[in-house]
């Protein structure tokens, strides 16, 4: 039996998960497990990538102290963000966070004097958002960012990390794609919009595509775990790459749902599609695995339900998240919030963001913990089912079902919520979707697997799936 370990990194948290795979059906276990906290710091919101570093450093000794022989290691993470480095190697300094608000008003400034919005789009196909990674490296230029002035890389978050731990600088094609940088009709990086940020090609490493075996283990990484020369793999390097990659789907006539912090929810495309009617609904064409496009759209998820726990206090609801989860039950409150509202972004209180939205819009306001997670819920899959019904417009693709994949999978009262809204069957999950399709990739790198539809047959066979029909 083969082990691979997928290092399988969130906005909220990370963790590594080794999977052992013996020619038929694939075994997950979760290894590690570490807090991935936003930093403040000088006005502003940085990633730790150090601590990150370090994680899975510490994952490393730990198959050392197993005895695990390791086949080979995978990254995925978020996409968008990025870090520098020096021509020495070193890094410069801490990579902002996509919710840095740095970047608010960022588009507008951007397309009044850089390049028009409609030949952004054109060039990426990419969703217009503020913390794309063109937006926030015009924001670090205008600025005068004294790190982006003296960069010999930059390298989006998993590709830092292969960096750190091989050596090897890539640029890989699932993660470049969120950048809103790539021109998917090329496959590469696109030369006129990098122009326009003073920045060339040869800034980022060379492209590579999921599957490709991109270095090894430095000494001193081996020095520091006691490992050897293990290879590292580029999986999806994009988290919903890998995600959609490990959808159990048996046709095509299906739509996903990556659910977590963001719901991003989409058809496969074999091509881009890129139109007068994509932009007007400000879809996106991201990268997956054989060179297929996810074309989909970003909604905010269940960003908005974390951030009201935080503020709920201990003993106002369950500690257990089901049991909060189910607080929905208990609730008849009717509000409905547009879930994409600027406002829910990065609000000082979401609880009172939620209330702002509904006092604008005339609607009963919550009165308990309860009304909040109803709101939440029935919103989330309201907004589902109006994307759905654009994915009908926009696509060929005859959608039958919702295969809904991450964490939110195993929410049974929102999966509930899902099917009534949407008037069709959903089909939650694996819950661990991106470390399977992280893991499967490596499996496939490996030539033990051939297609993608081996890889799906493959999670179909080694995972109990739920399906929620409509009542």
């Amino acid at each position: 039996m083969s082990s691979y370990l997928a290092v399988d990194l969130g906005a909220t948290s990370g963790r590594t998960v080794l999977a052992s795979f013996d020619g038929q059906r694939i075994e997950m276990r979760e290894f590690t497990r570490f807090e991935n906290p936003q930093l403040p710091l000088g006005g502003h919101i940085f990633w730790d990538l150090p601590h990150l570093y370090n994680e899975v450093l510490r994952a490393l000794r730990q198959v050392k102290a197993e005895g695990i022989t390791l086949q080979s290691i995978g990254i995925d993470t978020w996409g968008c963000d990025f870090a520098f480095f020096g021509a020495d190697g070193q890094l410069l300094g801490l990579p902002y966070c996509y919710r840095d608000p740095h970047t608010d008003g960022a588009m507008e400034r951007y397309f009044a004097d850089r390049m028009p919005q409609q030949e952004v789009y054109d060039r990426t196909g990419i969703q217009l958002m503020p913390f794309n990674s063109l937006f926030q490296l015009d924001t670090l230029r205008r600025n005068g960012s004294i790190a982006l002035q003296h960069v010999d890389k930059i390298l989006f978050i998993p590709d830092a990390l292969i960096y750190m731990l091989t050596g090897e600088a890539v640029c890989e094609y699932t993660v470049a794609s969120t950048s809103q940088m790539l021109n998917p009709r090329s496959g590469d990086l696109d030369s006129a919009l990098l122009k326009t940020l003073g920045l060339s090609r040869n800034q980022f490493g060379r492209l590579v595509q999921p599957g490709e075996q991109v270095g090894s283990l430095t000494s001193q990484v081996q020095a520091a775990t006691g490992l050897g020369a293990v290879p590292i793999v580029a999986v999806g390097s994009h988290d919903t790459a890998s995600a959609v990659a490990a959808v159990p789907a048996e046709d095509a006539n299906f739509a996903y749902l990556s659910c977590g912090t963001w719901s991003l929810l989409g058809v496969e495309s074999p091509a881009p599609i890129i139109n007068a009617d994509s932009f007007a609904e400000n879809f996106t064409n991201e990268g997956g695995l054989d060179h297929t496009i996810r074309f989909l759209k970003n909604i905010t998820g269940l960003w908005i339900y974390e951030q009201c726990r935080k503020e709920w206090k201990a003993g106002e609801v369950p500690s257990d998240v089901n049991a909060l989860n189910a607080l929905c039950l208990q609730s008849t409150c009717q509000s409905l919030i547009q879930p994409d509202d600027p406002r829910f972004a990065h609000p000082a209180s979401m609880t009172a963001a939620i209330c702002d939205y509904l006092t604008e819009t005339r609607q009963p306001l919550p009165e308990q913990p309860a009304d909040y997670v109803r709101i939440i819920f029935r919103s989330l899959a309201a907004r589902y089912a109006e994307v759905v019904d654009i994915l009908r417009r926009l696509t060929s693709v005859d959608i039958q079902r919702l295969h809904v994949i991450g964490g939110g999978s195993r929410n049974q009262h929102l999966m509930q919520f899902a099917a009534d809204a949407l008037q069709m069957p959903v089909i939650a999950g694996p819950q661990e979707g991106t470390a399977l399709g992280n893991a499967l990739v490596q499996v496939r790198a490996a030539g033990l697997v051939g297609s993608l539809a081996e890889m799906r047959a493959i999670i179909a066979r080694s995972i109990e799936l739920k399906t929620y029909l409509p009542q």
